[in-house]
This record gives C-alpha cells, sequence and structure tokens, in this order.
C-alpha cells in the first residue's frame, strides 16, 4: 500500500511540472506589435543592420582579394623590420664609472643607443634626450647568448672594472669602464 501510494504521489508530482508551463513567447505576439510594444523584425532586415555596424566598426574592406601573409614575403621583411619603431633598451648603472679622465657616470638608468660614428662603433648613454656620455666600442659578432635583437646590459669584468654590452639589428659591441674611486675609498 505504501508503494503505490508512494509511486502515485511520485507520478502526481512529475507531470504537475508539465502543467507550470503553459505557453511560450509566441504567445506574446498579437498583431504587428507583441506585449512590449516592440515591432517584429525580419531576417533581412536584421543581416542589414548587422553589416552596416561592421562596416561602422572595422571600416569598409579595402581589397578581400589580398592573401593574407602577402606583405611579409621573405624579400620585405628586413624592410619591415627596420621601419618598426623600436624601443630603446635602459641599463640600470648601479655604481659610478670612469667614462674617461674627466667625466664620471653617475648612478642611474639609461637609454642606450648603439651606432656607428665616422666608422667607429660607439654606446651612448641617454637620460631623457640628454647625452650623458658616448663611449667608445668594439664591435663583435658574439651576442653574448641574448635570447633578444636588442640588448644592453652590465657585466661585472674584475673587481674594479664592469663591461656594457649592447646589441642590437646592426651590430653587437661592448665596452669595458672603470668603477669610479668615491672619496671615501681614497
Amino acid at each position: 500500500m505504501k508503494k503505490i501510494f508512494l509511486i502515485l504521489f511520485s507520478i502526481i508530482f512529475i507531470s504537475s511540472g508539465c502543467v507550470l508551463a503553459d505557453g511560450d513567447l509566441w504567445d506574446n505576439m498579437s498583431g504587428d506589435h507583441n506585449s512590449y510594444g516592440q515591432k517584429p523584425v525580419s531576417d533581412e532586415e536584421f543581416n542589414s543592420v548587422v553589416e552596416k555596424l561592421k562596416e561602422k566598426k572595422f571600416g569598409k574592406k579595402k581589397n578581400k582579394n589580398i592573401p593574407k601573409g602577402e606583405s611579409y614575403r621573405q624579400s620585405n621583411e628586413t624592410d619591415y623590420i627596420n621601419k618598426v619603431d623600436e624601443e630603446l633598451p635602459v641599463l640600470c648603472i648601479p655604481a659610478p664609472l670612469q667614462a674617461d679622465v674627466n667625466h664620471v657616470i653617475p648612478v642611474g638608468h639609461y637609454q642606450i643607443v648603439g651606432e656607428k660614428v665616422n666608422g667607429e662603433p660607439v654606446i651612448k648613454l641617454y637620460q631623457a634626450h640628454y647625452l650623458i656620455a658616448q663611449l667608445p666600442a668594439c664591435e663583435t659578432l658574439d651576442d653574448f647568448g641574448q635570447k633578444h635583437i636588442n640588448f644592453v646590459e652590465l657585466l661585472p669584468e674584475d673587481e674594479d672594472k664592469v663591461k656594457i654590452i649592447f646589441g642590437n639589428i646592426d651590430f653587437n659591441a661592448y665596452t669595458i669602464l672603470d668603477i669610479a674611486k668615491t672619496t671615501s675609498e681614497e
């Protein structure tokens, strides 16, 4: 008796869920407007509005027949890389360095530019747009095991010397500088 009562109760309970869902969204449609006062839109109208929004957002397509990657052929890769604005590498100098007899490079952060001046490689240190030092460098084919094309790093050379290594797409170079003597050490 308990089993029959339990089965009957389960059937009534399960079937009552189907009765609660009477109608759907199409029941709200009456004539030209639904219950919210909105006019129904055809598929063509909807698609035309979507295309107008795409054109507005992405602009008109210039030429759809250009295959992807055509502008990156092997022949013009170098031109593309050279035209890209390069971000200058930054070097942190933790101790004053002796650039020459009369010039000490103070502690700080410097943007580094390596270039050839009169055919000789130099490494230039800038803070903001001011040239702080122009150091003669030795050009090398060694990339110093760096992962990037543009790099600069300060490496210890001796107890009182450091090596600044620099590399970009044009050349790799290094210079060795003495650590400046401070007045407390003299």
